[in-house]
């Protein structure tokens, strides 16, 4: 264990706080740089938390809607969004508060402000004061910021991004969401279950083009039931912000199309902050995007500088650069530890929720990897029955004669609380009879993992296949 190494972070989001809490539990020195006046980054001030709070209202929501058809029906629901923003803020808080604690208890030294590299061992932190920082060795976690298009210009008044959508206080009568990808549906789905007429618009022929087609159709015919429209192969070619509205020209099949919107959402994707750190005069590595170039130990080319979380690169998931962040810490401590995870799962709350873990069907299809596949379709399941949300399906691809699970796919109700066994089971290289032989409680939704083995082993009793 290296004692007393002068180990600096920049950015406390949760890829950044792990690995200053890992390298202080290690013993080191630790310097924790953020910019903004509290702890946990755009994850819980602007991003997971926040968004997947206000998705837990739109469930609840369309679970109550949905009850009608049980017999129980309830008077429409009053929202008041300046509450529901207060309860909000009022969980950022609470998290925040408990990650600034965590400092404390480990003698994590925090200073707010911007840090500015004057060479590959020192940096210049702006903030109340001026002051200079010498370091051993530096995690560089300054994650990402939501890109835009060139014609379009960010008011967050009319015009918003992934950041200022999720604090409206007023439910907007429609909006437009640019961009069919997870940030973008997830919102849709939030603002549609308020009462907003919400149109979404996507470039390409599909909506989430990272996820297997044959789960994103079941989630787009759920949509259109809950969304006004959605416009597929559709370029948006003018934004005209009329203060009172927005005036958007759309371009699909060689025919334009003029809408207005109380508010428009632009989401088309995430841009690395490593623009504003002055790196060149550190001689690191950047890509043409601007993400920072690491190997499996997260080091740079630069000795003693390391990388991690959204800045080196896809994808940017939370959970991925935590663990980036306890790598990091470890090698900054002479720990011989890699960052080299089977599989990354990936999650999309919208609903229902698509989740996977390992690549996609249509990525093995691409690579030319063979695979055998077993599918259990959630009309078969008694929990997904009683719940009324037979809409799922669990899906997982084995290796042909070894039968070793290399991914898994999953659309339906919590699908993100089901992916976690699947990602268990592939870095732990189980194989079907492992999954089929392992007793899963009755009734719920992670049997259909349990059941999806079985039709690969040929010993399901929940369906009849000959």
């Amino acid at each position: 264990m290296s004692k007393n190494n002068k180990v600096v972070v920049i950015g406390a989001g949760p890829g950044g706080y792990a690995a200053a809490f890992r390298a202080a539990d290690l013993g080191n020195q630790v310097t924790l740089i953020e910019k903004d006046d509290s702890l946990g980054g755009v994850c819980l001030n602007r991003g997971c938390i926040p968004s997947k709070t206000l998705l837990h209202l739109s469930k609840v929501i369309d679970e109550a809607e949905s009850l009608k058809k049980a017999g129980i029906e309830f008077s429409n629901p009053n929202i008041d969004m300046k509450k529901i923003q207060s309860w909000k803020n009022r969980v950022i808080k609470k998290l925040g508060g408990g990650i600034k604690l965590l400092a404390k208890n480990r003698n994590v030294n925090v200073i707010h402000g911007t840090a500015n590299f004057i060479n590959d061992k020192s940096i210049k932190v702006t903030g109340e004061n001026e002051e200079i920082i010498n370091f051993e060795k530096c995690i560089i976690a300054t994650g990402s910021r939501p890109s835009t298009l060139p014609f379009i210009e960010i008011d967050h008044s009319n015009i918003l991004d992934s950041t200022s959508v999720l604090s409206l206080d007023k439910i907007p009568k429609n909006m437009l969401v640019i961009g069919g990808g997870y940030i973008g549906l997830e919102m849709a789905t939030v603002y549609s279950s308020l009462g907003t007429k919400v149109d979404v618009v996507e470039f390409l022929p599909r909506l989430l083009p990272g996820a297997d087609l044959d789960l994103t159709e079941i989630l787009h015919k759920s949509l259109k039931n809950k969304l006004n429209n959605i416009l597929l192969n559709t370029k948006v070619t003018k934004v005209i912000n009329k203060k009172s509205q927005v005036e958007v020209t759309m371009e699909s099949e060689g025919e334009k199309i003029i809408s207005k919107y109380e508010k428009v959402l632009v989401c088309i994707g995430r841009i690395p902050n490593t623009d504003k750190l002055s790196l060149e005069n550190t001689g690191l590595d950047i890509d043409s995007k601007g993400f920072i170039t690491v190997d499996e130990y997260r080091r740079t080319n630069i000795n003693g500088i390391y990388a991690i979380g959204d800045v080196t690169g896809n994808p940017m998931l939370a959970h991925k650069a935590t663990h980036e962040g306890k790598v990091a810490a470890e090698v900054c401590s002479k720990i011989p530890t890699t960052f080299e995870p089977q599989v990354i799962p990936a999650v999309i709350f919208t609903d229902p929720e698509i989740a996977w873990a390992g690549p996609t069907e249509e990525e093995l299809k691409e690579n030319n990897i063979a695979y055998e596949k077993a599918e259990f379709p959630w009309q078969a399941s008694g929990k997904a029955i009683s719940l009324g949300r037979t809409e799922g399906k669990t899906k997982i691809m084995f290796e042909p004669e070894s039968k070793r699970v290399i991914a898994v796919g999953i659309i339906g109700y919590n699908a993100s609380d089901l992916i976690g066994e699947a990602a268990l089971a592939i870095e732990m290289g189980c194989y079907s009879e492992d999954i089929a032989l392992t007793i899963h409680p009755h009734p719920t939704l992670t049997e259909t993992f349990s059941n999806a083995a079985e039709v690969m082993e040929k010993t399901i009793t929940d369906l009849y296949i000959p």
